[in-house]
């Protein structure tokens, strides 16, 4: 027998369930020009049962199929509204094709789901249009299910997207994964898909590895070397020379998939900003002498410098060193000139010094930030932080606090961003595997309650363990080797071809991002009260980023509720 059955997108089912509890899903509404999904379970008590999907439909339809991953460490524990109470297991996330093209096997007693994406041209007529999925049983041919779905589209298109949605890009990463050199024309090829992929899903800030970004990666370690700067270092009056091919080569890719606003790799290292990062050149006119002079007697540098491709900054040199002074002071006013021609400057390409320094640092950063202000220009910084005494004190102009301390920032802050990772749990959204669909959707509406300007994470890509120790195959180890709640760092998985496979989270997310899109629209036609006046509307309090209620019903309904005031107004 085989069990069919229609369910939204917000639905996690996980392989054991005896029983398929998520409420029939037959229709929905969606604007022109919108992505939508909503998914087809199936389960059959037979062995090996290969499926054929045939999707008919008056739209552009796509059928995925949703892969079980391992999940070790899905949680910390102190949340409850989760997915099989953080256990480990078989979690639903992967979204990868069908086999040839559009068959699919399911396992005897085992729920499984089709993923239904409907790309809604901008042009597209009015109206209801049903979408019929035809299940071919493939040893008899005969059909063995038919479930139809409505979709009406509606006569309007959202607002464009306002929100700066800034996911880390980890260049390196690809290079690492598919071993492929960094910068042959198959990496650039493989950056290329990734980009395109971020960008389709709203992520509108490409991050750009002047030199490997210092994320991330333990104290004496370095992440292999992905710098898009060509450096040559004339040890002999220590000059530097740039040349900036890769880098203009990396904003034009950028600028032809449609980002307009890029980031470069933070100046110095991680959480504090003690040290610089791991910067390569060529060495020219080298001698042991001026070595020793320059980076100390008992430095690998010293004991090995010769005429090649050298690192000549890393975790030995520290942050405040005058050699990196000297370097920012022959950088910066080579670099500007380039971003400039690329129409890159205040608003749309970002500096970041050093990622969540902590009170404790802020003396220190204060020194860097009376080195770098002055190199940088009209050129803006935006650093994920949670003291507010960084913003008090003039030295970021956009910071980024954790959404578990955006209450302090609220009010004081202006323009406001937000972000997550590793946490928080306990209520917040965020993309989680182990977590259900609307923790990671609901961050839509939250970011329009809140009025965000920006939204930063840090794992677009990121496949490697915990301080870039070593890769790992994100099929297998979806945690970061047992480091963070699994999902937190990566949205995409490594297709075999190059090109990026999405996630569940993916998608919903950016179902998040359209939610936002819909309010603002609805904004326009009555007014930010009104609108937040609908949200809140039958919640038990104000919706706060902790404070969301607990049930699918409640955010499709709120959707549908935003949909039918547009269409009205």
């Amino acid at each position: 027998m085989l069990e069919v059955r229609l369910i939204s997108a917000l639905e996690k089912i996980l392989p054991e369930a005896p029983g398929l509890k998520a409420p029939e899903f037959l229709s929905d509404v969606a604007a022109r020009g919108e992505v939508y999904s909503f998914q087809i379970a199936l389960r059959s008590d037979e062995w090996r049962k290969m499926l054929r999907i045939e999707l008919s439909s008056g739209l552009n339809v796509r059928a995925r199929v949703v892969k079980y991953v391992p999940v070790l460490y899905a949680g910390s524990g102190a949340d409850r509204d989760v997915l099989r109470d953080n256990q480990p297991g078989l979690y639903p996330d992967l979204l990868d094709e069908p086999e040839f093209t559009d068959q699919f096997r399911l396992v005897r007693n085992v729920w499984q789901c089709l993923w239904i994406t409907v790309n809604v041209g901008k042009d597209q007529k009015p109206g209801r249009y049903p979408i019929t999925a035809v299940l071919r049983d493939m040893a008899t041919n005969e059909v063995a299910a038919c479930p139809k779905f409505e979709l009406q589209v509606m006569d309007f298109e959202l607002e464009p997207q306002e929100l700066i949605n800034f996911h880390w890009f980890h260049a390196d990463c690809l290079s690492d994964y598919y071993k492929v050199p960094a910068w042959s024309e198959k990496h650039w090829q493989i950056v290329e898909n990734y980009a395109r992929n971020a960008f389709a899903h709203g992520i509108n800030v490409l991050y750009t590895p002047l030199w490997t970004p210092p994320l991330d990666t333990a104290v004496g370690h370095s992440r292999p070397n992905c710098q898009l700067l060509d450096i040559t270092l004339d040890m002999k009056d220590m000059t530097y020379t740039f040349n900036f091919d890769r880098l203009r080569r990396y904003i034009e890719m950028g600028k032809k998939i449609g980002f307009e606003r890029f980031a470069m790799s933070h100046i110095f290292t991680q959480w504090g900003a003690a040290a610089t990062p791991r910067i390569t050149a060529h060495v020219v006119n080298a001698s042991q002498s001026c070595a020793r002079e320059r980076y100390g007697e008992d430095s690998d540098f010293s004991k090995t410098v010769s005429d090649q491709y050298h690192g000549i900054f890393g975790w030995g040199i520290a942050s405040t060193s005058q050699e990196y002074s000297d370097f920012l002071h022959q950088l910066f006013p080579a670099l500007l000139p380039v971003l400039r021609e690329y129409g890159l400057g205040a608003g749309n390409c970002f500096f970041s010094l050093s990622d969540e320094p902590h009170a404790e640092h802020i003396e220190t950063y204060s020194k860097l930030v009376a080195l770098t202000a002055p190199l940088l220009e009209e050129f803006e910084t935006v650093e994920a932080l949670s003291s507010l005494d960084f913003y008090k004190n003039g030295l970021v102009k956009h910071p980024v606090p954790s959404i578990s301390v955006i209450e302090t920032f609220k009010g004081v802050v202006s323009p406001l961003w937000g972000y997550y990772c590793c946490g928080p749990e306990a209520n917040y959204p965020n993309r989680f595997i182990g977590m259900p669909s609307r923790r990671t959707r609901s961050m839509g509406f939250l970011a329009y309650i809140y009025d965000l300007a920006g939204f930063l994470h840090w794992g677009f890509n990121f496949y490697y363990s915990q301080y870039s120790w070593r890769s790992i195959d994100p099929f297998s180890v979806t945690d970061a080797g047992g480091a963070f709640p699994a999902g937190d760092a990566f949205l995409v998985y490594p297709g075999k071809t190059g090109d990026p496979l999405d996630s569940i989270r993916h998608e919903v997310f950016f179902a998040g991002l359209q939610d936002l899109r819909a309010c603002r629209t609805l904004e326009k036609k009555i007014g930010r009260e009104a609108v937040l006046a609908l949200l809140n509307e039958g919640a038990p309090r104000p919706l706060k980023m902790n404070d969301f209620p607990a049930n699918d019903a409640f955010l499709l309904e709120k959707r549908r509720s935003v949909y039918a005031a547009i269409a009205a107004n």
